[in-house]
């Protein structure tokens, strides 16, 4: 039954495939990325007609289906694979967190599906588990970029309700001079983010570190601030 639903949805994104859509959806990504070339609405309308169905399935048989999703390195079934496992997100436990760092770890190359499971499903994780967030930490010093990236793009949507400020700056912390623009980009994301509930205090925090903070980091946390903190910010 799991192989015929996976063969099912993969039929569906040969159908909705166009080589143009692969060909510009790669100037979005500086690395190899393996794509059928299906726009993101038509990914949507996949795996919404997939989730009536997944609805009454048990949470385990589901992450089966993402784990499987995940092996095919295509970043449209890693996309559906990212809205099956959020469709069982009251039905995390803690338990969950090793697969997600294993998902992570093994199968995520890219930004848009490192950003779209961290800040859904790893994110409503937090904070339901808030204590994991320690965890984060030890991400931020993994040798695998996309885990650094992680740790702190799984904070943005609480971020956006106030929450986690002591973590969001332990992490900035730890990643303020990593050399991966991917990880700088990420950070810097989380920081903007947490200056619209906490401005005076990442205000704060910027001017204290922006002489370690790489340019990429520092441009995407000031994004949101207003002219005159921008303008402080970027001061020599």
């Amino acid at each position: 039954m799991e192989k015929n639903f996976i063969i099912e949805i993969r039929k569906n994104l040969q159908k909705a495939a166009s080589a143009k859509s692969a060909k510009i959806q790669k100037r979005f990504f500086k690395g190899e990325v393996k794509l059928y070339g299906v726009k993101s609405v038509e990914i949507e309308k996949i795996a919404k007609k997939c989730l009536g169905e997944i609805k009454k399935w048990p949470k385990e048989k589901v992450f089966s289906i993402c784990e499987k999703l995940w092996q095919s390195d295509y970043l449209e079934e890693e996309l559906i694979a990212c809205r099956f496992c959020y469709s069982k997100h009251k039905d995390f436990k803690p338990t969950d967190f090793k697969i997600f760092e294993g998902w992570i770890n093994k199968y995520i190359k890219n930004w848009a599906s490192c950003d779209t499971f961290c800040n859904h499903s790893v994110g409503d994780f937090l904070q339901m588990y808030p204590k994991y967030s320690a965890k984060l930490k030890i991400w931020a010093r993994a040798k695998n970029l996309w885990l650094r990236r992680a740790a702190a793009v799984s904070l943005i949507v609480p971020v956006k309700k106030g929450l986690f400020l002591n973590d969001i700056f332990a992490i900035a912390d730890i990643l303020l001079k990593d050399k991966e623009d991917m990880v700088q980009k990420g950070y810097g994301w989380m920081l903007k983010v947490a200056s619209q509930a906490h401005q005076e205090k990442v205000f704060k925090y910027i001017m204290k570190n922006k002489q370690l903070m790489p340019r990429t980091a520092l441009r995407y946390a000031i994004e949101k601030m207003p002219a005159n903190l921008r303008q402080k910010a970027m001061e020599k």
